[in-house]
């Protein structure tokens, strides 16, 4: 069983969507905060990164948030985290949220969230990130990436082992599970990666 202590939430600062995606938002929070998981995310005060968050707070649980400072001068970081990161640019937002992170979940989302998930999932394929990486896929928002995805492997872009990076959750619930029963990926990887 996987020892998850802190967990990535890549999500939507989006605040005009449909409440199905808020009430996954919080109950993976509550959840992770139930767990003794801590929660890192790019600390978004909007959205669903700040539902996540604020879920996880009202549960006693803790936060980091890990923001560019850019984003702190424009004042869009959330002000009720356990401990708020302010690094340089995006590039160092995602290394030190993989860094610090024994799994990552992916909640639905925009073109960053997007480009979060994909980058993470490229690190695991070439053997940089060997960690969980779960997709909750609330009202099957994630069904034509994950169409993509497999064809990409159909049409040999991708090896089918590639298609083990990631694990499909349907409720927060399953997301949370499949944290334990998801195993670390191979390091050996590396040697087929680049094949």
């Amino acid at each position: 069983m996987n020892e998850i202590k802190q967990v990535c939430v890549y999500s939507a600062s989006s605040t005009k969507i449909d409440e199905v995606f808020f009430a996954d938002a919080r109950r993976l929070g509550q959840l992770m905060a139930n767990r003794g998981i801590g929660l890192i995310n790019g600390a978004g005060k909007m959205g669903l990164m700040a539902a996540v968050t604020d879920a996880v707070m009202a549960e006693k649980g803790h936060s980091i948030g890990v923001i560019p400072r850019f984003m702190v001068e424009q004042g869009w970081q959330h002000e009720g985290m356990s401990q708020l990161l302010v690094v340089e640019d995006m590039h160092e937002r995602k290394q030190t949220m993989a860094r610090l992170s024994d799994a990552v979940i992916a909640l639905p989302g925009g073109c960053g969230t997007l480009e979060e998930l994909l980058e993470i999932i490229t690190w695991k394929q070439l053997g940089l990130y060997l960690k969980p990486i779960i997709i909750l896929n609330t009202k099957g928002y994630f069904d034509p990436l994950l169409s993509m995805l497999q064809r990409a492997v159909d049409e040999q872009f991708m090896r089918q082992q590639h298609a083990a990076i990631w694990r499909i959750a349907s409720t927060p619930d399953e997301a949370i599970e499949m944290l334990y029963t998801t195993p670390c990926w191979d390091a050996s990887v590396r040697k087929f990666a680049a094949l």
